[in-house]
């Protein structure tokens, strides 16, 4: 299951112009000590399961002697579905006030296979030195060296990142593209933006938002194959209410449950159920 990362991609949704080496962008989105929680829902022969739980925190730290950002996506199946697939990720970022990003690590223990990701991240000359490394469920281990002259992310720096930018200047059909690193190489992704739509949550709060959507694809071929379907609060906070996903074998969903430490007030409600 490509949950993780399908999770870390939930936010890559507004880098669209030419960019510089490190990138710094003022934070006006969120704050350390901000919590979402998440339930996952897997689709299972037309039959919608408890698929688990994801938390996604950030807290304010030192790093290096400097003031930075630090935050995990944590993301567990349910006793249930662990039978059919077992996952144990664990994702760290850290990052300046400024979102600079310093250090990305991915520990990936799916289906019984563990995998680990590590990128760290300098600036020598104006250019991004992305130190890669990466080990595979046997344990070996590959390193590499990369320079690009525009910034490079990961999933998690790319996620808060791209909450400060503005999704109105978007028309819809609007082709976004970034690099991201993940611990084997920097590679361009590419995310589709929809336009604007309500979303309503199913649970007792009954919660109505009105959403930015985005989709991230996948060339296949001559083809392109949709990934995953998002939804972002049209908001200064940016908060990810909602995402689908279509893997190979199903699809996937994840539903904001609990948003905790928000930084602005929530004026992409329409409406909440008392």
């Amino acid at each position: 299951m490509k949950t993780m990362k399908l999770m870390g991609i939930l936010m890559l949704t507004l880098l669209s112009l030419p960019l510089r080496a490190q990138c710094p962008l003022e934070n006006n989105a969120f704050q350390g000590g901000e919590v979402l929680e998440y339930k996952l829902f897997f689709n299972w022969k037309f039959v919608w399961l408890n698929a688990g739980s994801a938390t996604l925190r950030t807290e304010s730290i030192t790093h290096k002697g400097k003031p930075a950002l630090r935050s995990h996506l944590i993301t567990r199946t349910s006793k249930r579905l662990d039978k059919f697939f077992q996952m144990r990720d664990t994702l760290e970022a850290v990052y300046s006030p400024r979102l600079v990003p310093h250090y990305y690590r991915k520990g990936a223990n799916e289906g019984g296979k563990y995998r680990l990701n590590v990128v760290e991240y300098s600036y020598p000359g104006g250019q991004t030195q992305v130190d890669l490394l990466y080990q595979n469920p046997y344990g070996d281990q590959t390193r590499d060296v990369l320079k690009q002259a525009d910034c490079v992310y990961d999933m998690l720096s790319m996620m808060f990142r791209a909450r400060n930018f503005d999704g109105r200047q978007f028309k819809k059909g609007d082709r976004l593209n970034f690099l991201m690193a993940d611990g084997k190489n920097v590679e361009q992704q590419t995310v589709v933006y929809r336009g604007i739509k309500n979303f309503t949550t199913e649970d007792d709060k009954e919660i109505t938002y009105r959403c930015m959507v985005f989709s991230f694809v996948e060339k296949q071929g001559k083809k392109e194959k949709e990934i995953i379907t998002f939804y972002i609060t049209d908001d200064q906070n940016h908060l990810p209410v909602r995402l689908d996903m279509f893997l190979r074998f199903g699809v996937a969903k994840a539903f904001l449950k609990t948003a905790t430490g928000v930084r602005n007030p929530q004026t992409s409600i329409l409406k909440q159920k008392k």
